[in-house]
């Protein structure tokens, strides 16, 4: 889908990336839990033979931001894919937890 470019500079939005934000955090499992409100989204690094894993990262969308994420994560793996080939799926990873609420694993 092309975008149409606007030279109105009211229409343009201005987004700060930090030094520290630009480092990223790793991240090999993300938990997703849901209510009627909000998605929320725990990204975490989990080591192996290490029993016990920290949240790096939690991101709170809205039902609809969510949705329009998973859009673009879709259409941005189908471009990588386009260029790199199909990214082969992992085995399946059990985690014994609940945070709680309705889970989907990523």
């Amino acid at each position: 889908m092309a975008q149409k470019e606007n030279n109105n500079p009211q229409n343009q939005l201005n987004i700060e990336l930090t030094d520290e934000i630009a480092d990223g955090t790793y991240s090999n499992l993300a938990v997703i839990t849901h209510s009627n409100q909000e998605f929320v989204l725990d990204f975490i690094k989990v080591m192996p033979g290490v029993p016990k894993a920290k949240v790096k990262s939690r991101i709170i969308l809205t039902p609809q931001h969510a949705k329009r994420f998973l859009k673009a994560l879709a259409e941005n793996v189908k471009k990588f894919e386009a260029m790199h080939g199909e990214i082969a799926e992992a085995e399946q990873i059990n985690v014994p937890f609940n945070f709680g609420g309705p889970t989907a694993e990523a």
